[in-house]
């Protein structure tokens, strides 16, 4: 993929390379913005691109030629301000990992008043598995109920360099791309009954949730989690002729009607084998003039906060 955007790539840590190789592969013209010499001089080794380090307020004032589209992917804590920073530059078209949730409002508005697309990136949407279950569900005349788990290793999370307020609400950060497949594969709640209980050192509000609801296409779906015991991410739809398992998120696979056998689909994957899964077609998506429907819009983010909320206690709907 060749074409005459100008790309402008926000952080140069593990995801930011991560994006780097993609954007390599697209032969995409793009520009690397990052905090400290060494992470530059990290990205410069292992991609070839020298990014410009000093910040984004620096960076932008060395910039020649404004870029046509950015891609955010610095540390969970700076996510919102940078995409404002960006928008106030004039940047109208930008993908960026999961804000912050009392920051999500504020980027929305900031994006309206700008009249520009915001766009949260949701890897696991553009899975080769994912695909592939889509096809079969269509071919099944669509979904019949789901259930999903969102299992987090506490005592590994518990060690890591996360900012006290990032582990707070690591629901949101990292295990809404469990929820968010399941709702964007099953449809998403008009009614949902949610609980919570448990907690832990660094996650005060809770560690084990469960919970189970009717989507707005009357589809019944269930989920739970216990972030004190193992377990792992797992997505399981029902369809009238199969059951499809994502366990890991990249595999699928299936148990037909009438069989308790489960076989392991063979799907074409090497795109999720030589990136990060999901990130090449997901850049592609967003680099695209096309309009791509896996593409999470920060409207769409907003509405979704609803459910992510209440999943984690914090709201009553």
């Amino acid at each position: 993929m060749s074409n005459n955007l100008n790309v402008l790539l926000i952080g140069a840590g593990y995801m930011g390379k991560e994006y780097g190789k993609v954007l390599n592969e697209l032969n995409v013209n793009y520009s690397v913005v990052c905090r400290s010499e060494k992470s530059a001089s990290t990205f410069y080794n292992e991609l070839g691109v020298k990014p410009i380090s000093g910040g984004i307020n620096h960076a932008l004032e060395e910039i020649n030629e404004k870029p046509d589209v950015a891609i955010v992917a610095v540390n969970v804590e700076f996510l919102s301000s940078t995409v404002i920073t960006l928008l106030n530059y004039g940047i109208r078209k930008i993908l960026v990992e999961k804000p912050a949730k009392n920051e999500i409002q504020k980027v929305y508005e900031t994006s309206k008043d700008m009249n520009a697309e915001v766009y949260v990136a949701y890897n696991r949407r553009f899975y080769a598995s994912t695909e592939k279950a889509l096809e079969i569900i269509s071919q099944d005349g669509g979904v019949s109920s789901f259930n999903f788990e969102f299992t987090e290793w506490g005592y590994k999370i518990e060690k890591t360099s996360h900012a006290p307020k990032v582990k707070e609400e690591w629901l949101l950060a990292n295990s809404t791309h469990v929820i968010d497949l399941a709702f964007f594969l099953g449809g998403y709640p008009k009614e949902m009954c949610s609980f919570q209980s448990g907690k832990l050192d660094w996650h005060t509000r809770a560690s084990k949730y469960a919970g189970a609801g009717i989507t707005d296409e009357e589809i019944l779906f269930s989920y739970q989690a216990n972030w004190d015991a193992p377990g792992r991410w797992s997505v399981e739809i029902l369809t009238k002729e199969h059951r499809l398992f994502f366990r890991p998120m990249e595999e699928l696979a299936i148990q037909n009607r009438g069989s308790v056998e489960i076989k392991n689909i063979e799907i074409d994957n090497k795109l999720d084998i030589d990136f990060k899964p999901g990130l090449y077609k997901q850049v592609k998506a967003f680099l695209s003039k096309e309009k791509d429907n896996r593409l999470t819009t920060i409207d769409e983010q907003l509405k979704h906060m609803k459910f992510y909320e209440k999943i984690d206690g914090l709201n009553k709907i």
